[in-house]
């Protein structure tokens, strides 16, 4: 019982560390581990059966399988996380108890494995969505139910598992996954078309109208227009992106341009399970966290996508040269800016980057009960690291950085940020609850 105990701790320092966490407290971290966590937290009891681990082991299964399976776009990924995370929670809650399952009432009896329950979820929803990726799911269930004890107690956990699993998958039949959506507007002053260097069509416009997670519909949240063309804050928006979102020329310092880069594309979801295991999590509060953060981000995107199609506003590239056109005397034509950034195949308003950041802060926040966020977030872009402690902190820098990549107004960012605040903000008052 010790050797396993022993490992099992191995085991969790280990997914930490792949994680990018250093399992001993780093300088500036918190000096309490449990600063921020959420209130009634118990520590897992039985190692093996109920390891936290666990559920970090499987999202990062998750996040390898999707993306050698499916190839998607960044903010495809967070659906799929999703539907893996909410599989994985309701596996977890399901025997824990704790957390009021996700759009479920099912449960199992205490004494199974909630490890082998996660494990299997996860395994199922994944190989359900990705069968060419049988063999190697099926190798890492074996490793992982290899390391809980047999008995009753894992064989009910693997069972519970693949309910928690089948009700998830069936829950998001039909939701508008991968459906044509056409962008049906003609170009003109204003209007998206297609940008250079690749001219590519709208991208995975199918997201705008796929069915929410959380929310009621895609456009529950969808905010009013941008500025007109002819405002102050329209001329306003451009110049500024203009100046510091330019490829050459701009007046972006270093640090501001390191701050665009690094947003491309990041590792939350290693950064999440980098939280949970420096802050002592147990497998409950980890598929809570799991799950809160890609829904709140999933029905983010889905937001962001639903006013690209409703407006269906230019980007800045297209704004910027084409600016003798827009009848505003404030802006001034470039027809050969180009923007530090490659600019995403989809309109400007809103900004996903910053939509899923605010949903992503505020959920956070609820679910923690600290704006201290505490997360160590690496940009699979550059490879640089970067420790957020506050959610704000976090918010204005994902504003700031679309603007300094060229990509976006400051406009769609700042009321991309408010509406993900807004949707997470009500979708908190919902889901993922503890138990009374």
């Amino acid at each position: 019982m010790r050797n396993r105990r022993a490992w099992s701790a191995t085991r969790t320092v280990v997914a930490g560390l792949a994680c990018g966490v250093l399992a001993l407290a780093l300088p500036g971290a918190d000096a309490s581990a449990g600063a921020g966590r959420p209130t009634g937290a118990v520590s897992g009891a039985g190692q093996g059966q109920r390891d936290a681990s666990t559920v970090i082991e499987w999202m990062r299964t998750a996040g390898t399988t999707i993306k050698a399976e499916a190839h998607p776009a960044p903010p495809e990924s967070l659906i799929w996380d999703a539907y893996v995370s909410t599989a994985v929670y309701n596996a977890v809650v399901g025997i824990e108890g704790r957390f009021t399952p996700y759009k479920w009432d099912g449960r199992a009896p205490r004494t199974a494995s909630s490890a082998a329950a996660a494990a299997s979820a996860a395994h199922r929803v994944l190989r359900h969505h990705f069968p060419g990726a049988a063999p190697r799911l099926d190798a890492a269930l074996t490793g992982t139910l290899a390391e809980i004890p047999d008995g009753a107690a894992e064989d009910a956990g693997v069972a519970f598992g693949k309910r928690a699993a089948d009700h998830i998958i069936e829950l998001r039949r039909d939701d508008g996954r991968g459906t044509s959506v056409p962008f049906p507007a003609r170009p003109r002053p204003g209007v998206w078309r297609p940008t250079p260097p690749g001219h590519e069509p709208f991208a995975s416009a199918w997201i705008g109208r796929v069915r929410p997670l959380l929310l009621d519909s895609p456009h529950q949240f969808r905010p009013g227009p941008p500025p007109p063309m002819r405002s102050a804050r329209y001329a306003r928006d451009l110049q500024e992106v203009a100046a510091y979102g330019g490829r050459t020329g701009s007046h972006r310092t270093p640090e501001q341009t390191d701050t665009a880069r690094y947003f491309a594309t990041l590792d939350l979801q290693g950064a999440l399970g980098d939280h949970a295991t420096r802050h002592g999590f147990d497998i409950a509060e980890t598929a809570r966290l799991y799950a809160a953060a890609n829904t709140a981000q999933a029905d983010a995107v889905i937001t962001a996508w639903d006013a690209k199609l409703r407006y269906g506003t230019w980007r800045p590239v297209t704004a910027i040269r084409e600016a003798d056109t827009d009848g505003n005397p404030a802006t001034r034509a470039d027809r050969h800016w180009e923007p530090l950034l490659v600019t995403p195949a989809h309109p400007d308003y809103l900004s996903g980057h910053a939509t899923m950041g605010g949903a992503l802060m505020r959920m956070l926040t609820g679910v923690l009960g600290t704006s201290r966020v505490d997360l160590h977030i690496r940009s699979t872009t550059t490879g640089a690291s970067r420790h957020y402690r506050y959610a704000h902190e976090y918010e204005r820098d994902v504003v700031d950085a679309r603007v300094w990549g060229g990509i976006h107004t400051r406009t769609a960012d700042e009321v991309g940020d408010a509406t993900g605040r807004r949707l997470a903000a009500w979708a908190l008052r919902t889901y993922f609850r503890p138990v009374a």
